[in-house]
Formats: C-alpha cells, structure tokens, sequence
C-alpha cells in the first residue's frame, strides 16, 4: 500500500528494433506514473502508463497517437499490450483451445504492431497494472463509470500536453468495459462534465468485446428477449463446434439472425398461444441453429440463456464452453446437470490465457521497457466491480452519441467476436439500430473469435488490418 506522504513517481526509459510490412523500425519508450493532485495540491492516485515512440518522425502533427486498454472495470491493459498492441507478444498456437497455461511460455516479435502509423500508449488506470490510489478516502473520486472517465481525459490532457502531441490525430482503442470507458470519456470531452469542460475530440474509436449499450451501465434493458439478442452468438458457437462448415460462420451468423429478427421474436412473444405443429416447426430451426436439445427447449419454453447453453451445446461430448471465448473448452463436472452453481470460476479460458498475457507482459517487455528491480506489485486485475459507481447521467450510448454528433468527422468501429458470450455481438446490432448514431462514420464486424479477438494468428492479423484501415480514413466492412 502506498500513501503520497511515501510515494515517488516512477520513470523508466527503454529502445528497441522491430521489422513492420519490410521495414526496420527503431523505437524508444517510457514507461511513467502519472500523479493525479486533489485541489490542495496533494496527490491522490497515479495513473500508469507505457508510450512506445517511432524514432526519426520529424512532424510528429501528423502522426497518430493510440491509447489502449482493457475494462474490468479493474483490469490492466495486460492483455491488449501483449496481446496484439506491442511490439512483443505471446505465441498463439493454431488451435487455440491447445493450452494448458503451464510454462514453458513463448512470446515472438509482433509483425502486426501498429508502431509504423502510429505511437502507441498502453494506459492502466487507478489501482490497476502500476497504477495506484494514494489516498485511500478518494476512491470514490476514481471508482465510478463517469469518473474513471474523467480520470482518463485527465491523464490524456496530460499526456498531449507533456509530449507536444495536441496537434496529432488521437485514436483511442478500449475492449470490454474499455469500450465504456472509451464512449463515456468521448461524450464528456466533447459535452463536458458537472465540474469541467474539456473541449478536445477524439478522431476514431475502435470498440473491442463492446459494452456500448442503449442500456445503464452496459446492461440490455431493451424491450426483446435477451435470447433474441445473443441468438447470433449461440448459432456462431454451435456452428463452429457441431456444423460440418459447408457454409461460411459469417453466412451462418447472418441467417440465424434473420431468423432470430422475425420467426424467433414473434415466436416467444406470442409464449404459450403458439402450439402445436406450429410450435414444433419453430422448435427445429431453434435446434438447428443452436445445436441445443428438444428437452432443453421445453424445459425453458424456447427460450436459451447464456448460462446453460455454455453446458448444454456441447454436452452431448462431455464438454461445456468458455463464456469469454467459446472455441475453448472444458469437461463436464456433473453432466446431467446445468451446472450454473460452478459459475466463472470454472471458465475454461481464465486459466489457458491469462497466466501466458502476464508472464508475456513481465518477463518479455519489461525488459525492453527498462523496468528492473521495481518492486511494487503489477495487478493484472483488481476486483474493483462492487465498488464501482454506476450510476450515470446518460447512457453509453448516449455519450456516444453526443461526441459523433458533436465532432463532426469522429468515426467508430465496432469489432466483436462471434464466439464471445461475455459481450455479444447481438447486443452491438441491437445498440447500432437504437442509438441514431451517424451511420457513415459507423462501422461493425464479427470476427471468428472470442473477446479478446486477437487470440489466433489469423484473427490478429485481420484485427490490426481492419485497424490499419480505419486509421488510414477508410471504414472496415
């Protein structure tokens, strides 16, 4: 535990070499606490960051800036540094259900890092990575949807200013609750808050695993089933574990959503007046895109929710899926029940990946980074959701909202795994169409992944082209 009376902002300064699309490229980096100070001057927590520079850029006005992150809320950018956005990252193997999260752990040079177009800032926020609350009394000051916000503009305000980059194109990069961060932080920059105004715009968004929602605090409250919306991910996770491929996930995806649209909705609308054949003929196309049982149907009266289809699409293989990502699995505990009591904490992903994006974040890139010999604590992920505030003026959505229709030319770009039960890609459709977001500036697409759509060699570099695209002015599709 640190308080400021004992605190000392740390600075750690590094260099390396990485050849990107046939080229060289010299970078150095710094590593720093960024101290955030009450109103009487006393500082109260530090924000943590990591800058990776291009050396040899002579207008640095041109040149973009990306800051990254993860969610949580509480987690580090862990898992985006060394996951897909620095120059080092943890070896995918080809099947990406193959691990076992045991050393040896194997990291390579990144080819697809994005450090030739753009400077790169990996942030942790408040008590997250190296980042820390000082005072223990201000927590509240950090721990809230619209507050750590505003702590993260504070620290880009900072961080422009430091470095002289207020005149460069400014694209910010969140996943999961990042993607709340991400919109919460472009609305008050753009509208401004009860305390402040801020007055500065981001050029794009990228939306990774999105909680953007037309809902509080990324929850649906939407006026369809749940099921309706997470139907395209059941049918993606059924597609890839128990089709035989003859068509495309993206051709498969797309007609179970048609589907889900129309027959689907109206079906569990009309609840117990559709009988009979009629009744039974729904059923079937529910079982054919899912891959889910009569029995399971008729037990929850055609409805599936996420808990339950983790153990039951699979079940008849002994096996249930990752809710984070589906292409992961696990064996059955108790394979005539739901299940539902084991909750996350059995998750067959946490324990394949987590270990590797850590040990990859520590023991490769601190190196380069020059951090030797610090001892305080990097935490991964702290448990920061029961302390969170989530009580908002507006919605994600509507922050949104605000900063597109206010900055004129600001662009976002929604990229969601099929395989991702954790934030599916049906709630995104759903949002997009309820939202009355500038459509031109606004594009989505699935990939076939999981929450962190990185994970597979494939999928990372279709990721960062898409991202190379939408940072060049052109819209992925």
């Amino acid at each position: 535990m640190f308080s400021s009376s004992d605190f000392t902002p740390s600075v750690f300064e590094g260099k390396g070499e990485i050849e990107l699309r046939g080229k060289k490229i010299s970078y150095h980096t710094v590593s720093e606490d960024n101290v955030i100070y009450d109103n009487e001057g006393k500082a109260v927590a530090s924000i943590f960051s990591f800058s990776y520079f291009r050396d040899g850029v002579e207008d640095t006005s041109t040149r973009p800036v990306i800051f990254g992150f993860n969610g949580g809320p509480g987690t580090s950018s862990c898992m985006v540094h060394t996951g897909f956005l620095g120059p080092k990252r943890l070896k995918y193997k080809e099947d990406v259900d193959d691990m076992t999260g045991l050393p040896p752990y194997e990291t390579v040079d990144n080819p697809e890092c994005l450090l030739d177009i753009a400077d790169i800032v990996l942030v942790d926020p408040v008590s997250t990575g190296f980042g820390v609350l000082l005072d223990e009394t201000k927590g509240e000051k950090f721990f809230g949807v619209e507050e750590d916000a505003e702590a993260f503009l504070i620290f880009v305000q900072r961080w422009l200013q430091k470095y002289e980059r207020w005149l460069s194109p400014k694209y910010v990069i969140g996943e999961s609750y990042g993607c709340t961060r991400a919109s919460v932080a472009a609305g008050i920059a753009a509208r401004g808050s009860a305390d402040r105004s801020y007055d500065f715009e981001f050029d794009g968004i990228v939306f990774i695993g999105n909680t953007v929602t037309t809902g509080k605090y990324f929850n649906r409250e939407v006026p369809a089933e749940p099921a309706v919306l997470g139907f395209p991910t059941y049918a993606a996770i059924n597609w890839y574990h128990n089709t035989d491929h003859s068509v495309s996930v993206d051709e498969w995806v797309s007609e179970a959503k048609a589907f889900a649209d129309t027959e689907y909705l109206s079906g569990l609308y009309r609840g117990s007046r559709l009988r009979g054949a009629e009744r039974e003929e729904l059923k079937k196309k529910i079982i054919h895109y899912t891959g889910v049982s009569s029995q399971y149907l008729d037990e929850r009266n055609l409805i599936i929710d996420d808990a339950s289809f983790r153990h039951e699409v699979i079940r008849k293989k002994g096996l249930a899926v990752s809710r984070l990502d589906a292409r992961m699995t696990r064996p059955l505990y108790n394979p005539f029940t739901d299940e539902i009591e084991y909750g996350l904490a059995t998750d067959a992903s946490r324990g394949k990946y987590n270990p590797l994006f850590l040990s990859a974040l520590t023991g490769t890139l601190f190196p380069i980074l020059g951090i030797h010999d610090f001892t305080r604590p990097y935490v991964s992920s702290a448990a920061l959701y029961k302390k969170w505030n989530k009580e908002a003026e507006l919605t994600t959505a509507q922050h949104l909202y605000n900063a597109m229709w206010r900055t004129p030319g600001m662009r976002v770009f929604f990229a969601n795994g099929y395989y991702d039960m954790a934030t599916e890609i049906g709630v995104a459709y759903y949002m997009l169409d309820h939202a009355n977001l500038p459509e031109d500036r606004v594009s989505i697409k699935g990939y076939p992944s999981g929450h962190m759509i990185y994970i597979g060699n494939q999928n990372i570099r279709n990721l960062t082209d898409d991202i190379r695209l939408f940072i060049a002015g052109n819209q992925p599709s």
